[in-house]
């Protein structure tokens, strides 16, 4: 074995082979443990291993700076010359870079640095698993089939750069998909769980709580189209706000093209844009939900920048009290915008929603007409970036709520609505908890929403999906 193995001697091995005027190194250690189930019985178990390493070389010319990034993955010492190299080369062929920034000085190193990778393994679900084989007695028991899969991956990041920073963040990332389906597989049911270690999910409540959503849809209701009340939860408060975050970067609101640019010119920053006092934020440090303190980025665009790799990143209010308050700047966009740095971090939570759950949102549903129970949404897409409004379609149980009770399922439709829209008419928020993002939950994971109430959600047609 190579005496140069550990992730931090990849990085600083790298960093010495480099002959570029600047260079950032990141070095990706990953592991993955996962359980997959159908039927109420285990299917496959598996645990990975892997190190991916990013090599950002800059090159400095007459015209400015360029840089070349060049990614690997199942890198040895042996690679590190002919990466380097490539980076190198990337950077003296392209032209200088629009994002082009002084690299990043002055941060403490990382007092962990030289420490080994953390990694996870199949221990990891050694609570969770025996729970989940009794929930699927109880669901064989009850007449349902219980299927999904359960993933936990661990990250280390080891970033250098030749400006002296040495940092490093575990992330730890875990996810729960269950689906119950009834024998026939004409009703389905879906809930969700992000956690950090598979110690705060409770296979038991959440197998209880799809039998009684199986139970709401032995009734079926056919609904047209149209505009309904609608309760929606919170994995699909926060589907719609993470996409709503995304697309909130400075650069593009100031060239006029996004629903947060001012008609006229200049953004709407200071406007708001809920009647509720809620305020969207991330925090890298929110417990719970906890993401890296500083920048890792592997390229650049408006909402990132290899140039800015290791700067601190802060707790930040996107909407504050229902006013927009921040959009998403590097350190070149917010030059260029004369806005001030707001780098993303990766959660995001949204607060100041009443003390009432849910079910109690519910109860008090439905009493001046019908109104729709949602319980998640998916294959959510752009239509149109000026307004921000987005289609996609509902899945796993629509429910009528009448008088404060869920009396039946209904057929799933396909919606058209902004969530930017969607804030401005939401009349009601529950307590924030946290969730698990259906469609966005292979990129982010760590949010904490409340249901949000809408008087008239846009049911633009009728879908024939479960």
């Amino acid at each position: 074995m190579s005496r140069v193995s550990k992730p931090y001697e990849i990085v600083e091995r790298a960093l010495e082979l480099s002959r570029a005027d600047g260079c950032v190194v990141i070095a990706d250690e990953e592991s993955s443990a996962n359980l997959r189930w159908a039927g109420n019985a285990l299917t496959t178990n598996g645990v990975t291993r892997g190190r991916t390493l990013t090599v950002i070389a800059t090159v400095d010319g007459a015209q400015g700076t360029a840089t070349g990034v060049v990614s690997r993955s199942a890198v040895t010492v042996d690679d590190l010359e002919p990466l380097v190299r490539a980076a190198e080369a990337a950077a003296r062929t392209a032209g200088p870079a629009e994002d082009a920034q002084p690299l990043v000085t002055d941060v403490p190193s990382s007092p962990d640095f030289t420490d080994a990778p953390a990694e996870t393994s199949s221990a990891v679900f050694a609570d969770f698993a025996p729970a989940l084989g009794e929930a699927f007695a109880r669901a064989r028991a009850g007449g349902r089939e219980l299927y999904g899969f359960a993933n936990h991956e661990l990250t280390s990041t080891y970033l250098g750069t030749s400006t002296g920073l040495r940092l490093r963040h575990d992330q730890p990332n875990g996810t729960l998909e269950l689906n119950a389906k009834s024998p026939d597989r004409s009703r389905s049911a879906w809930a969700g769980r992000s956690t950090r270690d598979f110690k705060d999910v409770d296979p038991a409540a959440l197998d209880a709580e799809l039998a009684t959503r199986l139970g709401w849809a032995e009734r079926r209701i056919e609904l047209p189209a149209g505009r309904y009340e609608t309760l929606l939860p919170p994995t699909a408060v926060a589907d719609l706000l993470i996409y709503q975050l995304w697309s909130s970067t400075a650069r593009d609101a100031v060239e006029g093209r996004t629903v947060f640019s001012k008609p006229g010119g200049g953004t709407r920053l200071g406007e708001t844009l809920s009647p509720l006092p809620l305020t969207l934020r991330s925090d890298p440090n929110e417990p719970g939900l906890e993401s890296a303190p500083f920048v890792i980025a592997h390229s650049s665009g408006d909402d990132s920048s290899v140039f800015d790799n290791g700067l601190p990143i802060g707790p930040t209010d996107w909407v504050r009290d229902g006013k927009l308050e921040h959009l998403i700047t590097t350190r070149h966009t917010a030059a260029l915008t004369g806005l001030p740095m707001a780098p993303t971090a990766g959660n995001l939570i949204l607060d100041g929603g009443g003390e009432r759950s849910l079910e109690e949102m519910v109860a008090a549903t439905g009493h001046q007409g019908p109104a729709l129970l949602l319980t998640c949404l998916w294959y959510i897409r752009e239509v149109d970036p000026a307004t921000l409004l987005l289609t996609g379609l509902t899945r796993d149980g629509v429910y009528l709520v009448e008088n404060g009770e869920v009396v039946g399922e209904v057929n799933n439709f396909r919606f058209n609505e902004s969530p930017v829209d969607l804030l401005s008419r939401a009349s009601e928020a529950s307590r924030t908890e946290k969730t698990l993002p259906r469609e966005w939950g292979d990129w982010f994971t760590r949010a904490a929403m409340p249901a949000l109430r809408v008087p008239d959600f846009n049911m633009s047609s009728v879908s024939k999906g479960v």
